[in-house]
Order: C-alpha cells, then sequence, then structure tokens
C-alpha cells in the first residue's frame, strides 16, 4: 500500500494503529504529577524518549482523547509545572496497566494501583517508592500539535533529580537483567528485554 496523506487521508483511528504497530517496541514513561491542591495522578505514555544529554531532557506525548479532551497530565502540568518519570518495568507491569485507567480527574492512580508514594528530591511532585527507576523533572515546554481527538502534546521536561536503586548502577552501566524494563507493541501486547543482540557502531 502506498498511500499520499494529503490525496488520501487516514482517520484517526487507522494513524494510531498504523504508526503505533509500527514505530515498536517504545519505552513507556509512567508519569506522576500533581495538580495546584496536591492530587497527585500517576498514567503510562509509550510515546517517549530522551531528547536531550546536556541538558538533560525527556520527551513524552500524551494524546488527546477521542472527545479531544487533554489527559490530567496535561491539566496538572499548566498547574504545577513539575512530574516524576518512571520506567516501565516487568514487575510493576500489573500495576503500570492499572494506572492506564480513566479516572475522575481529582482521584489518585497510586491509590487504585495499590502503590505507596515517595518524596522526590527537587520536586513536589511524589515518585512510586517501588519503582527502581525515577527522574523528578521540571516542565521545559509542551509543543501542541492540534485540537482533535488524538492530537498529540509534545512535553520536554528536564530532569532536576534521579533516583536508582543501588543494585542497577554501577556508576557506568545499568544492569538490564535487574531493571526488567518493558516496551509497548499494538493493542495490548508488550515486549520483554529476554532477547538481546549486540552490534559494534563503526568508528
Amino acid at each position: 500500500m502506498d498511500t499520499l496523506l494529503e490525496q488520501s487521508p487516514l482517520s484517526a483511528g487507522t494513524l494510531y494503529r498504523l504508526l503505533s504497530g509500527s514505530v515498536c517496541p517504545r519505552p513507556i514513561a509512567w508519569v506522576a504529577t500533581q495538580d495546584k491542591h496536591g492530587n497527585a495522578n500517576l498514567a503510562p505514555f509509550s510515546f517517549f524518549n530522551v531528547a536531550s544529554i546536556d541538558p538533560p531532557i525527556l520527551a513524552f506525548s500524551p494524546l488527546l482523547d477521542g472527545s479531544a479532551q487533554p489527559k490530567d497530565t496535561l491539566r496538572n502540568l499548566a498547574e504545577v509545572d513539575e512530574c516524576v518519570v518512571h520506567i516501565g518495568t516487568e514487575g510493576l507491569v500489573d500495576a503500570l496497566n492499572t494506572t492506564s485507567a480513566s479516572l475522575p480527574r481529582g482521584e489518585d492512580e497510586f491509590t487504585l494501583a495499590g502503590l505507596e508514594k515517595a518524596a522526590m528530591p527537587g520536586v513536589r511532585v511524589p515518585r512510586i517508592a517501588a519503582a527502581p527507576v525515577a527522574f523528578g523533572c521540571k516542565l521545559v515546554d509542551v509543543v501542541r500539535f492540534g485540537d482533535r481527538p488524538l492530537a498529540g502534546s509534545l512535553v520536554l521536561a528536564q530532569v532536576v533529580a534521579i533516583h536508582i536503586d543501588d543494585a542497577l548502577w554501577d556508576g557506568r552501566h545499568v544492569d538490564m537483567e535487574a531493571l526488567q524494563p518493558i516496551g509497548r507493541l499494538a493493542g495490548s501486547d508488550y515486549v520483554r528485554i529476554t532477547d538481546r543482540f549486540a552490534i559494534e557502531r563503526p568508528s
């Protein structure tokens, strides 16, 4: 199939299935935010990656819902310009999946998933106590790509604090076997890192 979108536009639902099924596996940002009243929110996003090292910037993209309404993550960032980005891991995948549910604004996904909160240095937003890696971030910018259903907003957040379990980090390498990160494919499918190979980069 060859499609020129200007001539033969695809529906948002078709584009979502095509893009999310092709651009994979994708790492998962498990993002904690809070509103101006201190109510915490926790949600996973698989449109996620590192955008810069110096300064350290993470990027993730919440989509507007089917009614073109923003998710609580975006609403909260407009009120409190901080977040904590956790890495989705196999050991917490059930809780991560639970927090993908749509709750009324102000309800706490930490509580829903039975997750304990811990203080994150440098930000007001709590981290997941059981998460092995967490990045405390200050909002840099939000680039909005439209106001139609499934339009994305690119959130750029600067890392100001890092939590990583001592067993995972030797000062040079993150232990992948201990971290057990997971990635998203399409639909309900996830991927583990149990099969890996290495290729040396050219000089």
